[in-house]
């Protein structure tokens, strides 16, 4: 694995990672529901997600989601769907849902699917991977390196979601947000709910 290629794949991934859309308001939503645990649960499974698109792309198979229209717009509307279905439930949001201590946040279990579902479901992550493993692999790139990129774009992925967990569960940060937790679960819901607009328009060819 070349030095530079590499430096190359880490600022990628993690300017794609940074970027603000569903998945930091998916992570930023149990970090407020459920505290930190949550908040942590729900960055390692996305990782797990961007993993499980980049050893598609490593080998291949993410061609397939990419090239057949059908497959891709399946996954469109399905990941429309499931994030209008996210953004319900914040807007539906009640006074002291989101605290934890009156046993009213969402089950615990359901940061770690939300997590996963919010890459699984968006086919972009496989047209973003495809474009950036295009210009680095080639045909006599070991897989060794191969795996190495993929374990790249997964570890950066988890670290910086896990690093947004953290740093907004702090008591200061956590304190805050729940002072407001029903506006702010009602803004995420909003935005996932215009996400998933912008979504549904892309695939009509908008």
């Amino acid at each position: 694995m070349n030095l530079a290629t590499w430096l190359a794949v880490v600022s990628i991934c993690a300017l794609g990672a940074m970027s603000p859309g569903p998945s930091l308001a998916v992570v930023l939503r149990h970090t407020l529901a459920g505290g930190r645990g949550d908040g942590v649960q729900a960055a390692v499974a996305h990782g797990i997600g961007i993993g499980f698109y980049a050893l598609l792309c490593i080998s291949g198979l993410a061609f397939l989601i990419t090239a057949t229209p059908g497959v891709y717009h399946a996954f469109q509307w399905a990941g429309a769907a499931y994030l209008v279905w996210l953004g319900l439930q914040g807007l539906a949001a009640k006074p002291g849902a989101s605290d934890p201590a009156q046993g009213e946040g969402p089950p615990r279990t359901s940061a770690a699917r939300d997590g996963f579902l919010v890459v699984f479901l968006n086919p972009k992550v496989a047209v973003f991977f495809i474009a950036l493993f295009s210009q680095v692999i080639g045909s006599d790139t070991s897989w060794a390196a191969r795996l190495g990129y993929a374990a790249t774009a997964m570890v950066i992925d988890m670290g910086w979601y896990a690093l947004v967990a953290w740093v907004f569960s702090t008591p200061a940060w956590l304190a805050r947000m729940r002072a407001r937790a029903v506006w702010i679960e009602r803004a995420f819901g909003l935005v996932l709910i215009a996400l998933a607009a912008r979504l549904v328009y892309e695939s009509l060819g908008g």
